[in-house]
């Protein structure tokens, strides 16, 4: 299938190094050292490219993208082609003048994530000491600089109490928005899924918490929420759909539809430095096998909702219904769906002994 029309959005991962260990982390569990990584002028290019391409926004991420010195230069290269930048960071071991210096450079936002609403939940899960007084700190420090700040909370079972807190938070640092991002189960939190999924009374009352916060507070604070997949009635779709919209590339250079693509073993990834991006948008066979509709097996390929949700998570299908053509099992619709269900809970169960996290490290197998 052909590209559906030039895409929106880019997630720029920059580097996968991060003084963080979050058990929950997106990224691969074979994490790229910084020898892997693409040279500044790989990265400027690619941006050019991307400006090219009618890209809109790119957020920059990691791993913690500010561990790059060129940091400023990206942001500049974005900055001079008109394209909105997000830096996506932790907010520890940052330099107060160094967000002035991004700002200069020609940031747009910042969306700083927190691991916790305390100290103690900061610190397990980030497993770095101190490292919540220096988020505070950053958030402070950008809202002086007059830049627009997102918190992003990912939500687990070891701080889902803590959501009437977040957005607590939220509007004490002043933040424009808020998602209570529902911890997604690839990457290092498939690894940790035992000690992270939540209790589904948890889970229904941490949405009864969201939907009256969002009344109470529209016009003062955006609040997004993203809905744990094993609990979901509907799936969402990937990246707004497989190569719909928008796309990624790590660190390393690979352009992949999403997070977890790698994860499917019959596609091949091409590479940043290999093609442009208009190629690989327009024409790289892993863009295309799950693009659009053609792909779909029933229930998808007759369902109202085909071209809403795109069939949900094609490494989620994967991993629970031993194929990536399949309904997403979080969709009702799904023949999967109740197993889907039971594996949450029983999850969640043994998980209630179960507090030791395989942390994040790059060596870590």
């Amino acid at each position: 299938m052909s590209a559906p029309g030039p895409p929106i959005g880019m997630l720029a991962e920059l580097t996968h190094r991060c003084p963080l260990q979050c058990p929950y982390c997106s990224n691969p569990a074979k994490l790229l050292k910084a020898n892997t990584e693409l040279e500044t002028a790989d990265w400027t290019r690619v941006f050019s490219e991307a400006a090219d391409l009618g890209i809109l926004q790119v957020h920059l991420s990691g791993g913690e993208p500010t561990l790059r010195g060129d940091l400023e230069e990206i942001v500049s290269a974005l900055s001079s082609r008109g394209v909105y930048s997000n830096l996506i960071t932790a907010g520890v071991n940052i330099k107060p003048e160094r967000i002035g210096g991004l700002k200069d450079a020609g940031l747009d936002h910042v969306q700083l994530s927190v691991q916790g609403a305390t100290s103690e939940v900061t610190e397990k899960i980030g497993n770095m000491k101190g490292a919540h007084e220096q988020k505070l700190a950053t958030a402070r420090v950008v809202r002086a600089a007059k830049l627009p700040l997102t918190l992003n909370a990912p939500i687990h079972r070891h701080n889902i109490h803590q959501v009437e807190d977040f957005i607590e938070l939220a509007l004490e640092l002043d933040a424009d928005r808020l998602e209570i991002a529902n911890v997604q189960y690839y990457g290092w939190a498939l690894i940790n899924r035992t000690q992270l999924m939540p209790a589904w009374d948890d889970v229904m009352r941490q949405v009864d918490i969201v939907e009256e916060a969002r009344e109470r507070l529209r016009g003062v604070l955006l609040i997004d929420f993203v809905t744990p997949d094993y609990y979901a009635e509907f799936p969402k779709p990937c990246m707004g759909g497989w190569a719909q919209d928008a796309f990624m590339v790590t660190p390393d250079g690979s352009a992949m539809p999403c997070h977890a693509a790698h994860t499917i073993p019959h596609l091949t990834f091409d590479n940043v430095k290999d093609k442009s991006l208009a190629d690989i948008w327009d024409s790289s066979p892993a863009f295309d096998a799950y693009r659009g509709t053609d792909w779909m097996q029933e229930p998808c390929r007759s369902c109202e909702r085909r071209e809403a949700d795109f069939g949900g998570c094609r490494c989620q299908a994967l991993a629970i219904a031993g194929d990536a053509a399949a309904t997403d099992p979080a969709c009702s619709l799904s023949p999967l769906h109740a197993t889907m269900l039971k594996i949450a809970g029983q999850t969640q169960a043994a998980g209630e002994t179960a507090d030791d996290f395989t942390y994040r490290r790059i060596g870590t197998q």
